[in-house]
């Protein structure tokens, strides 16, 4: 199983938006990824693979933790034909959250993808990272 960290802005769609999706909907169609290698790793995403949100711009912090619902397909808001992307749906908060501040801070996540390539919205993360940041911050 691969794990995954997706960024979004908060005042565009939020970690609350996403529950709330996943509440009235069962999950969301992450949409709007403009970056070729972003979309190259929805594509590789499989349902029941995990995935840190990550909220962007002014907080720079992991909120919570979603999982892939559907596996990549067209992009409904793409009409081009060269967009996909996959439908997420939350699972849990993190108790604690975990800053872009912190992580860089970590000798442990000096190679994580989220420290060395910032502007990428949709990343890998690699299992150790996973554990370390899941231990820290969930009940």
């Amino acid at each position: 199983m691969q794990y995954w960290l997706m960024k979004t802005e908060p005042d565009t769609y939020s970690w609350d938006d996403l529950v709330r999706d996943t509440t009235n909907k069962g999950g969301e169609e992450w949409s709007g990824v403009r970056n070729y290698e972003a979309r190259n790793n929805m594509r590789n995403m499989k349902v029941g693979e995990q995935i840190f949100v990550y909220h962007s711009v002014n907080e720079k912090k992991i909120v919570g933790i979603a999982t892939v619902v559907a596996e990549a397909h067209p992009d409904s808001t793409d009409s081009t034909g060269k967009w996909d992307c996959v439908d997420v749906a939350a699972m849990q908060p993190l108790s604690r959250h975990f800053s872009l501040d912190e992580a860089k801070t970590r000798q442990e996540l000096a190679h994580m993808v989220l420290v060395r390539r910032g502007r990428l919205s949709v990343q890998p993360v690699s299992p150790e990272e996973w554990n370390l940041i899941i231990n820290e911050c969930t009940i």
